[in-house]
Formats: C-alpha cells, structure tokens, sequence
C-alpha cells in the first residue's frame, strides 16, 4: 500500500470516528437497550423511590413462603422407653444365723411430696359456664369433672387439649402444667386437680401378717406401723424371735419384734416406693428367702423388660429413620428435576447474571439476598442509581410498580435487606450512560471501518 492510500485510510478513519453519532443518528442505527421508562407500553406503571418506609408498604403485600415437607422437621428420637425407668440393685443379705436379732434399721429420710406416675387415676373439674335464674337472678357455674389416668408415656389426655406430661410431677406441679395447657388451648383456665386413685407408688408386705398385700403410698407418709396394720398386723406367737426385714435398694434392714414394740421410732419409719417388707421368725429363714427370690425375679423380669424395650426402641428409630431419609432424598431429587414447584425471582440488566433466584423455604428473602446470593451487579457497565425491583399488581392486570433505589450513596443499601421479595419480581439495574456509548462505538465502528477500507480499496 503506498504512501498516500495510507493517508487517505487514515483520514477517513478518522473522520469515521467524529462523524459516527452523526452518521448512526441518521442511518437509525442506534444501539437499543432496556430501560424503566413511563412511555412505550400499554402498562401502567408506577415508579416509587425506595425508602424505610416505602419498603415497609412493599412488604405488606401478602406472601407465605413455600415449606419444607414435614419429614424435615421430624427427628428419628422420640417417645418414652417402656421398662427404663431406674432399678435397685442386687441384693445383699445379712448372715440370717438364730440367736439374737441384731438391729439393722433403715435410715431415716424425709418423706418427699408424692409424684404421680403410670397408673395413678387425676380428677379433672373444668368450669364450664355460669347459669343465671331468670327469676331470682341468682348465678351458678357448672362444672365437668372426669377422671384420666397417667398413660404409660407419662401423659393425661385432656379433651379439646390433648397430652400433658405429668409423670414425676407433684400435684402443684401437674395444676401448672394443665393450666398452661388450657391457655394455650384458649379454655377457661378455671380448673382443680385432684388425685383419685393411687396405683404408681407402692410398698409390698408378707410374712406373718393378717394379709399379705401390696400397699399403696399416698399423699399423706406413709410409716411402717401403717403398713404393716394396712396387712392386717404383725401375727408372731412369740415377739422375741420375731422381726421385721426391709428391702430397700439392693439392701435387707432387719428390725427386731421387740425393739419395734418397744417404742414408736421405728413405727414411724418412712415406707417408700418400692420397698419389700417381710415378718417372720428365725425359724421362717427358708420361706422368708423365698420371699426375697421372688422380688428379686421381679426385679430381673423388669431388668429383661428394659433391655427388649432398648432394642425395639433403637429398631423402631432405625426404621424411622430410614423412612425420613428417603422422603427427604426424594424431595431432593425431584426438586433438582424442577418436579417440585418453587417462587422465583428474575434478575436482569447490568447484573454478574442473569437468571432466576428460587425464594427460600419457610422464610422471607430480601432484595440484598437476591442480589448478592448471585454476585451482585456489574460496577462498571451497571448504574448504582437505577436499580429497580419490578412487580406486577395481580390484583389490577395491566398495572406494575417500579421500586427504585439510588445507591449512589452507599448507605441506601441499607434499605436492601428490608425490602422483601415476591414471587415474580423482576430486579433490574440499567446501565451506565457511558456504556450504552461504548457498545454503539464497539459495534459500529468496526463495520464502518471495512466499509472506509472497501471504498479505499
């Protein structure tokens, strides 16, 4: 190419470049881009400045977030162990030889308030309403009273209610319970509870007695004296080689007759849940040892309970468990295969990408979530200032509301972890002025340039 043709490219080249707004202006071709604008569409929209408050008015459009299947927030655990509660331990007994008893009290203790457990019957009374006499004006309340019965899981059912834990519990401490349960329930907490019927706690007693019987403990102490009268009294021939044995906690207590007689000390001993009382002679050794084999096969027969009760127990959470995984592993599946339906957010304009942003389960996601969960927006191309969040009104069809935020200054973010999105909004940033600018000169001057090029040529 000689001298010449290279100045006179160049000279076109530049007057390319001077004369393009003026030549694109006049061919139309101009670069198009997306922008809010009020005019060019049949819609009506409106346009409000995003602020503390507005974004408070924004929020008030209705929106449940989608939720989770309920397997998710179901745990493999649960439930009470049947048989687990806790167990003495073995036995040990004294050197039972005839001659003279020796004196082995139980120590003493204080008698704890009673606990309802399994078995126990409560009276429930629930004030219902308040009759007036029509004629003496006189008011009355009626009220319903039933008896529930302490369930193996430690529970009453209340109608209209449903369980309430009362297990372990004194009966102050059950009346607290039920009347939370009442409130929350939205009955009136106009109640009293009462114990009808005493079958948790008990104390057994044989041997030379009246008869033998199992002997419930109830809200009052219950003393030895007590016991032993409730099996009809001591029936000895002879005190003198007589006693009364205790098992307690893996530990036999001996009494003898004449000391137990001699004063009222040890009558007024504390019986407590559990114990095995037995009277006998030293001439009884053998039946009084048949007497303690037998609970102490209770005992093992409960021990046997327990330890099938923690292997059904850990079978049943493994089935559970495996059932919940699956469900859950499924929804997961079918979720990524886009079966499951979902509220999305659209992204466009001058953001990192667009795309579509799914709206989280069980909460509210923000205009900040959405922005920055997919890298915010392009700095360079994208103007702070126009950033918008665009709803359509179902309510009103052809109608639309262009949330705008001018976050020229950096504390206008502020606003954007309030403002809460909606199912199909779209957030859109324009672009910079000079960008459009640039991507005209991108792509028209490289055309233009050929075609200076041809004609030179």
């Amino acid at each position: 190419m000689t001298k010449s043709v290279r100045n006179t490219l160049r000279s076109l080249m530049l007057g390319t470049v001077f004369l393009t707004p003026a030549l694109l202006s006049g061919c139309g071709v101009v670069y198009t881009s997306s922008a809010v604008s009020y005019r060019g569409t049949d819609m009506d929209v409106k346009v409000v400045d995003m602020t503390q408050q507005m974004a408070l008015v924004a929020n008030a459009s209705p929106y449940t977030p989608r939720s989770l299947p309920a397997e998710f927030y179901q745990v493999a655990g649960g439930g009470n162990l049947r048989g687990a509660g806790a167990l003495p331990q073995a036995p040990s007994f004294p050197n039972l030889t005839p001659g003279r008893l020796q004196l082995r009290p139980p120590p003493a203790i204080t008698p704890a308030p009673y606990q309802l457990g399994t078995g126990d019957t409560v009276r429930l009374t629930l004030a219902r309403s308040t009759e007036v006499d029509p004629i003496t004006g006189a008011s009355a309340a009626t009220t319903t009273a039933q008896e529930l019965t302490v369930r193996d899981d430690g529970t009453i059912s209340i109608p209209a209610v449903g369980p309430v834990m009362v297990t372990d519990m004194t009966v102050e401490d059950a009346e607290a319970a039920v009347f939370s349960r009442l409130i929350d329930a939205g009955i009136d907490p106009q109640f009293s509870l009462e114990v009808a019927g005493f079958k948790s706690r008990r104390a057994s007693v044989g041997g030379a007695v009246g008869a033998p019987a199992v002997v419930p403990i109830t809200l009052s102490n219950l003393t030895l004296g007590e016991a032993l009268t409730a099996a009809g009294g001591v029936q000895v021939q002879d005190p003198e080689f007589g006693s009364i044995r205790l098992y307690r906690d893996g530990t036999l207590y001996q009494i003898p007759l004449t000391d137990f007689f001699a004063g009222s000390q040890y009558q007024k001993l504390s019986v407590v849940s559990g114990d095995a009382i037995y009277v006998d002679t030293t001439y009884d050794l053998e039946r009084a040892q048949a007497f303690y084999e037998s609970q102490i096969n209770i005992i093992s027969l409960e021990r046997s309970s327990r330890s099938a009760a923690l292997s059904e127990l850990s079978t049943e959470i493994g089935l559970r468990r495996s059932a919940l995984d699956e469900t859950r592993d499924l929804f997961a599946s079918r979720a990524q295969l886009g079966a499951e339906p979902r509220d999305y957010v659209y992204l466009a304009g001058e953001v990192t990408k667009q795309s579509r942003f799914p709206l989280p389960y069980g909460q509210q996601a923000s205009l900040a979530d959405v922005l920055f969960e997919q890298g915010g927006f392009d700095a360079t191309t994208g103007s702070p200032a126009q950033i918008y969040v665009l709803r359509a009104d179902p309510a009103v069809p052809g109608s639309a509301t262009a949330w705008h935020l001018d976050a020229r200054n950096a504390f206008a973010f502020t606003i954007a972890p309030m403002f809460e999105m909606r199912p199909n909004d779209i957030v859109f940033v324009e672009q910079q002025p000079i960008t459009k600018w640039n991507r005209t000169l991108q792509q028209s001057i490289p055309s233009l340039i050929t075609t200076a090029a041809a004609a030179v040529n």
